[in-house]
């Protein structure tokens, strides 16, 4: 009996390695090819068609052929760990990090973001919507991400594909709306290093934190400075970026 589980565990495996590289690892034997060819086909055009609508950027700017080259690496080099179709894209992004230096991993995260907070199931925290965001601790939305790439990731196409990434990164939010929608801007560095600091505050004040900022940008005008970061406060909580004040 141990015999027979183990030859079909090995036909199995045999099998599997087959049809995710068929380049690399041979047919089974007595299996006629024609059979091969559907699971060939229909597993990898099942990861394929899930991933290209995830990522429609990264395959009209690749190419079809090229994008098919691309997914058949991942395919045949990558073991999943998630059961979850939704996050196949996410192991996806993670593999094009961690085998590629290029434009392609960054602008991967950049088009994954999008469905990462339509999914996501984060609740707002505990919140004053009419508190001081100058004297008060403000409170930053659990559905607002601000992001920083070495690529323009929002401006790459398949006309506008960068050679090397330009000297200043490309700082990002995105936030998903009432309405369920995911939408990107742009921010300025200060507004993105503000955020990154309310995002790890938890006791000190708008005013502390812009103060702090101004130390760190070695603003020449300190009151100027503390009157533009009071209103890129309040123009972030219309915004629906700031909730408010912790209570």
């Amino acid at each position: 009996m141990a015999d027979a589980a183990d030859t079909l565990r090995a036909q199995q495996l045999a099998f599997a390695a087959h049809v995710r590289d068929p380049a690399t690892h041979p047919a089974p034997a007595d299996i006629e090819d024609r059979r091969l060819a559907i699971y060939r086909d229909l597993f990898f055009n099942g990861l394929e068609g899930l991933l290209r609508g995830t990522f429609p950027v990264i395959v009209a700017t690749l190419g079809n052929d090229a994008w098919r080259a691309l997914v058949r690496s991942f395919y045949a080099g990558h073991r999943c760990t998630t059961p979850l179709f939704t996050e196949i894209g996410r192991e996806f992004v993670d593999w094009l990090q961690a085998t590629r230096d290029d434009w392609v991993p960054e602008l991967a995260h950049y088009e994954w973001i999008e469905l990462a907070l339509q999914i996501s199931e984060a609740t707002e925290p505990p919140h004053d919507p009419e508190g001081d965001l100058r004297a008060g601790i403000p409170v930053a939305s659990a559905l607002a991400w601000p992001l920083a790439y070495r690529w323009p990731v929002h401006r790459i196409g398949p006309t506008r594909i960068p050679d090397a990434p330009p000297s200043a990164p490309t700082l990002l939010l995105a936030r998903r709306d009432p309405a369920g929608d995911v939408r990107f801007s742009e921010l300025s560095a200060v507004a993105f290093r503000l955020l990154q600091c309310i995002d790890d505050n938890t006791d000190a004040s708008g005013e502390a934190l812009l103060r702090a900022l101004a130390v760190e940008a070695q603003a020449p005008d300190l009151d100027a400075f503390l009157a533009d970061g009071a209103a890129m406060l309040q123009r972030l909580r219309v915004d629906g970026v700031l909730l408010g004040t912790c209570p």
